[in-house]
Formats: C-alpha cells, sequence, structure tokens
C-alpha cells in the first residue's frame, strides 16, 4: 500500500488541533504541522496530541507558502491537504486515498457532489464559487463542480510538474488548473466542510476572491508551464501514474473530470508505445 503523508497549516490553531489530530486514521505514513509562527501553544498541543508529529515551520506568508513547505517537507507516496481549523473531516482521508489507487492522480473535495456539502459557506461566496467553476470549465475544460476548496489528496510524484508558486488561498485554484493543464487524471470527492471551532478565519472575500480570479486568468493567458520531458514509458501507465506527455502549454488538454476519459492525443500515444498493441484507458 502506499504510503500517505498528511500536510496541516497551521497558524494559532492551538484550540482546534484537539478536534482535528485525534480523527487522522491510523495507519497514515506521517503527519507534518506546517506552523505559520504562531504565538499560541500551536506546536506544544500538536505534540502533546500527537507525539510523533512533524513540526515544520512554514517559509514565506500566507497559506500557499505553507502547503508549498509541507510538500517539500513530506515524504510518503501520497499527500493530503487538511485544514487545522477542524473544517474538514480526517475521516474523509480513506476516500481520498481510494480514489487515487483507483486510478486518479488528483482527488479535489467537493462540497457540490451528492453526499458534500457546507456549514461554513454564505450565498455571496457561493455565488462567486460558481461564477468561477464556470470560468475554469470554460477556458481549461473538464467538469468540476468545485473550486475553491482546500480539501485535495494527490501522488507526491506530480508536485514538481505542478510548479506551483501562489503564496495565498489562491493556491488551491492553481493547483485545480494545473492538473488540467497537464492532463492529469482527477476525481471528485464529496466532502463536508464543516465551520470552523474556534477562531476566526482569516479567508478575506473580497481581497481573495480578487487573487483567485486573477489566478485563473493569468494561467489562460500568461503562465507558460514547462514542458513534460519525454515520453511517458509503458510502465508510468500504472494504476495511480499520470498520463501525459510534452505538448505547448498554448493548448492545454483536459479531461472529462467525472468520467475521467484520457485526452485523445495522449491515447493515441499511449496505444502506439503499448507493447502488447492493447487499448490503454485513463479511466478510473
Amino acid at each position: 500500500m502506499p504510503t500517505v503523508s498528511v500536510i496541516v497549516p497551521a497558524m494559532n490553531e492551538a484550540q482546534n488541533l484537539s478536534y482535528v489530530l485525534p480523527r487522522i486514521p491510523c495507519g497514515v505514513h506521517e503527519v507534518i504541522l506546517v506552523d505559520g509562527h504562531s504565538t499560541d501553544d500551536t506546536i506544544a498541543t500538536a505534540q502533546r496530541l500527537m507525539p510523533e508529529i512533524r513540526i515544520v515551520q512554514q517559509q514565506g506568508r500566507g497559506k500557499g507558502a505553507a502547503l508549498r513547505t509541507g510538500f517539500a517537507a513530506a515524504s510518503g507516496d501520497i499527500i493530503v491537504m487538511l485544514d487545522a481549523d477542524g473544517s474538514t473531516a480526517p475521516e474523509e482521508i480513506p476516500a481520498y486515498v481510494r480514489a487515487l489507487t483507483d486510478g486518479a492522480d488528483f482527488a479535489k473535495g467537493s462540497r457540490f457532489l451528492p453526499g458534500g456539502g457546507t456549514a461554513d459557506m454564505p450565498l455571496h461566496r457561493k455565488l462567486g464559487n460558481k461564477t468561477f467553476v464556470y470560468l475554469v470549465r470554460l477556458f481549461f475544460g473538464g467538469q468540476y463542480t468545485d473550486l475553491c476548496y482546500g480539501y485535495n489528496a494527490f501522488w507526491a510524484r506530480i508536485v514538481p510538474i505542478l510548479e506551483l508558486d501562489r503564496d495565498g488561498f489562491e493556491i488551491e485554484t492553481e493547483m485545480n488548473i494545473r492538473v488540467l493543464r497537464r492532463g492529469l487524471t482527477v476525481a471528485e470527492v464529496p466532502s463536508f466542510e464543516s465551520a470552523r471551532d474556534f477562531g476566526v478565519g482569516r479567508l478575506r472575500t473580497i481581497p481573495d476572491g480578487w487573487r483567485v480570479l486573477k489566478t485563473i486568468f493569468r494561467e489562460r493567458f500568461q503562465n507558460q508551464l514547462g514542458p513534460v520531458v519525454g515520453l511517458v514509458p509503458p510502465v508510468f501507465l500504472e494504476v495511480g501514474s499520470p498520463v501525459m506527455a510534452a505538448r505547448s502549454p498554448r493548448f492545454p488538454m483536459a479531461f472529462d473530470i467525472l468520467r475521467g476519459e484520457m485526452a485523445p492525443e495522449i491515447q493515441a500515444l499511449a496505444e502506439e508505445h503499448d507493447p502488447l498493441g492493447a487499448p490503454v484507458t485513463g479511466g478510473f
């Protein structure tokens, strides 16, 4: 079985950790708390609740910087992003891992699939999120039902090709778009978002929404990703592995996300290089 690293970015979340860390399923390879220079007892509380937890100091400022710090420190085959405020349920981790072992490269949570939901999203944020989902579908394809949600899991080996560089909450949008641009297989997982247990959230609707919008347009019209070097060898087409090939970033490939269809050009390449001549599918 693949090993799982759980990344928990936290800043002054001492009161909430007791509602999060004990609920993480047994058997994960490691839990990494990325501390954003907390001034409360976040680190001491984490170590008391989970003596084996790894503490890493955040490099830079913002949630995106914290996550990138955690990704760099992770040693597991699979990386799971988990919020420290109690809004994302650790009990859902096995569902994300199952989506990956069933064949997806990236498993993203959705609050708007049957079985999902939210207790922490006022109407204006729902409308904003819906608008962003529409723009991403229009520009990059796919069938996303949610976008601005930070509960994701993915194979650690895809981190380098995503070339993440955002520092704030907009990193979640950047990730969701770049897996489409890289032609990776994505599965949406129904997820329920709870209200935080203690404290006040750091999400600012207008400023952070503006950063999300700028990220979408930057990815569509400005940003150039580096090439994926070399053709994917047949062994790389195993369950859970990315299926991709070098191509111009000006023509991003996309999947039917819910069905996991392989882009036609990648299907052709896979069949051409399959020694048995058997069809290769990107579904899960």
